[in-house]
């Protein structure tokens, strides 16, 4: 497929994905930001109370705590399970690794809150994971260098030298004489530095596109992340900056009503631009469809990079085996990629609130502040609109002025509000009850009743855990899992439950099952509690009955249910409470130890001293050569030294010669000496 050809796909994929994008999804998420903001609504009225109810705030932010216990809690957000038994130590080992990911070289807190409330509130949240290989470049300065010094820091092939001043000194005798000193090099360079890490990062709902007919991103033929991104950067990515600098396009950026939306509060509508040239924003297409641009008849997934108005110049095009995103939605639509929010469902409730919350205010200001009626002639007006207290209103008649009685409404509106409570209650999953907010209703109803209203509203927030883990999180995960294990090739050394662990992805070459482990909710994990409290006394009755060597309950198994139960209170490494006890039965011979667990262990602990040796050795290695530096160029200085000074003695000597031989002679003294 020529350029051409693959250009004109492009756009009408872009042009098709845009305009489903702005129908779709614009509009409602500019309304979901001011609602969340609590902004009003247009139908304000001058003088009438213009309070709005913030329903849809309030509800996600009461779900938020609970998603994040939910995902946070835990190391292990999820865990890969081998399909065999020589499997299971390199996918305990996989788990490790990828958890390890995002928890430490990434910021995994902040990426699962931005993307929880981006699917609460915009319907959907996105995550990009990719490889970032760059070069770190970082200026330094060295002065008065020796000639061995500034060669052994020029050999380096990753050092750059951006200037340099090489000084030859020279000294002069007390006879005028010119002795010429060892050079030295004043050096500014550059050093460049590698470096390869797997990174997550959250993607604006606005930058990201899909074909309207996209049932998942696996079904999706057209995947699209529209950003802006600097000169600088692009150049910083490998690009061409002559070629950037050309094909940038204009500054124009469909989503910047969005963008402005999110951010008016600490900035103006205009923006202000940076002068320098490197600095300039360019629209950046990141593309990735399934077209056959090697005309064999089967599209392939190609990832195609791309700026200017349109995505009108590519970068670069070139096959993929992945789209690099990861999107959830908390409530799912069937046959659907993006489905509703918690906005969808509450937004037409802050609207009602805000209407009876304001009828309500606007009758109570009318009683507090009641209007009265006056006979015309019989009220002197200036007394009347003086609205002083303790005032007097001079009358010609008794009864010329009256209140106007306005009658209060709050009693109809009150229980109204109420209602419309249990409403969003019923179709959020969120109350006071189930908060622990609602000391009364607590109080005034039956333990059992509170358990269902509790575990009624848990039930819905599970629900969503459980939806955004089986999507999103799955598929983030095995994304990574992919990057790992094709591009990472770099064993390294973690810490893991307070050992350093050897992680090499090169040994995983098997396929691993994906299994979701997600935490549960504060009810769920009470009735756990309680659940394993009576497991737990039924293994101790069993083990006291029928001794600890029996075939009911193995010492392994009640060791498991303590270590269920400290996992639910909250501690993670388990290990520090309970091990395995090895009892030893009285009258019978120990169990021979497995062979293959022993040979298994060995070669572990081997493995790790080889570990630990080997990263020894280059630390003394690297003190060595320090060491054989440092003496190398005390050396050389001390060599320097001694032929200066040999050299100053040799042209004394023959100073001293010339002075005897023109006193012998009676000739003059030349000056024609050689030079140190």
């Amino acid at each position: 497929m020529d350029e051409q050809k693959l250009k004109s796909i492009i756009a009408d994929e872009l042009t098709d994905a845009t305009n489903y994008s702005d129908t779709e999804f614009t509009s409602n998420r500019i309304s979901a930001t001011d609602y969340y903001l609590g902004e009003p609504f247009g139908n304000e009225v001058e003088g009438k109370s213009n309070v709005v109810d913030t329903v849809v705030a309030d509800t996600i932010d009461s779900i938020m705590p609970s998603l994040l216990r939910i995902f946070t809690s835990g190391d292990d957000y999820v865990r890969f399970v081998g399909r065999t038994a020589e499997d299971e130590p390199k996918a305990r080992q996989a788990t490790d690794y990828v958890n390890f990911i995002i928890n430490n070289d990434n910021d995994a807190f902040r990426i699962f809150y931005n993307w929880l409330k981006d699917s609460l509130l915009y319907r959907m949240g996105v995550v990009q994971f990719y490889v970032d290989e760059r070069e770190e470049v970082n200026e330094e300065e060295y002065v008065d260098l020796t000639d061995d010094e500034f060669g052994l820091l020029t050999s380096n092939p990753d050092v750059e030298i951006v200037e340099h001043q090489a000084t030859e000194a020279t000294i002069q005798t007390p006879e005028g004489m010119q002795i010429d000193q060892p050079s030295t090099h004043d050096v500014k360079i550059k050093r460049k530095k590698g470096t390869k890490k797997i990174k997550v990062e959250n993607v604006p709902p606005e930058e990201f596109l899909f074909n309207r007919r996209a049932k998942s991103l696996e079904d999706a033929h057209f995947i699209c992340h529209r950003t802006k991104m600097s000169v600088s950067d692009l150049v910083a990515m490998g690009y061409d900056r002559e070629e950037v600098e050309r094909h940038s396009g204009n500054d124009e950026d469909e989503t910047e009503n969005e963008k402005q939306i999110r951010f008016q509060d600490v900035e103006s509508s205009s923006g202000a631009v940076s002068a320098d040239p490197a600095m300039k924003q360019v629209e950046y297409y990141e593309m990735y469809l399934k077209a056959d641009v090697d005309d064999d008849g089967i599209a392939e997934l190609t990832k195609v990079c791309a700026i200017g108005n349109e995505a009108n110049h590519i970068l670069k095009t070139y096959p993929c085996e992945q789209i690099p995103f990861a999107i959830i939605s908390p409530i799912l639509m069937p046959h659907r990629m993006v489905g509703r929010s918690i906005y969808d469902l509450t937004n037409d409730l802050q609207r009602i609130k805000s209407v009876l919350l304001r009828q309500y205010l606007d009758n109570t200001y009318a009683v507090n502040n009641a209007r009265v009626q006056a006979v015309e002639g019989a009220v002197n007006i200036d007394d009347l609109l003086d609205n002083v207290s303790g005032g007097v209103v001079r009358v010609r008649q008794m009864g010329a002025v009256q209140p106007l009685n306005v009658p209060a409404v709050g009693n109809q509106i009150l229980p109204l509000m109420s209602e419309i409570d249990k409403v969003k209650e019923e179709r959020t999953g969120m109350s006071k009850a189930s908060m622990g907010l609602d000391a009364d209703a607590l109080q005034s109803t039956t333990a059992s009743a509170v358990n269902h209203s509790i575990k009624s509203a848990q039930s819905k927030i599970e629900m969503y855990a459980r939806t955004i883990a089986e999507t999103g999180v799955r598929d983030l995960f095995k994304g990574i899992f992919h990057l790992v294990t094709k591009y990472s090739h770099q064993k390294r050394i973690i810490r893991l439950r307070n050992e350093f662990v050897p992680i090499d992805p090169t040994e995983w070459d098997s396929e691993f099952d994906l299994q979701v482990e997600v935490g549960l909710g504060r009810g769920s994990e009470d009735e756990q509690m309680r659940g394993l409290a009576v497991i737990l006394a039924e293994q101790k009755q069993i083990m006291q009955t029928l001794g600890v060597e029996n075939e009911v309950v193995k010492p392994e198994q009640y060791i498991n249910t303590l270590k269920r139960m400290a996992e639910l209170n909250g501690f993670k490494d388990t290990d520090q409470f309970f091990s395995i006890p090895q009892p030893k039965p009285q009258g019978q011979q120990l169990p021979q130890p497995n062979p293959m667990q022993i040979q298994m262990q060995a070669e572990m602990q081997k493995e790790q001293a080889e570990m630990a040796m080997e990263e020894k050795k280059m630390q003394m290695e690297i003190e060595l050569k320090r060491e054989e530096m440092k003496m190398k160029i005390e050396l050389e200085r001390e060599i320097a030294k001694e032929k200066l000074q040999l050299r100053r003695e040799e042209i004394a000597n023959e100073i001293a010669l010339r002075r005897q031989q023109i006193s012998a002679g009676g000739g003059e003294v030349s000056t024609n000496l050689p030079n140190a």
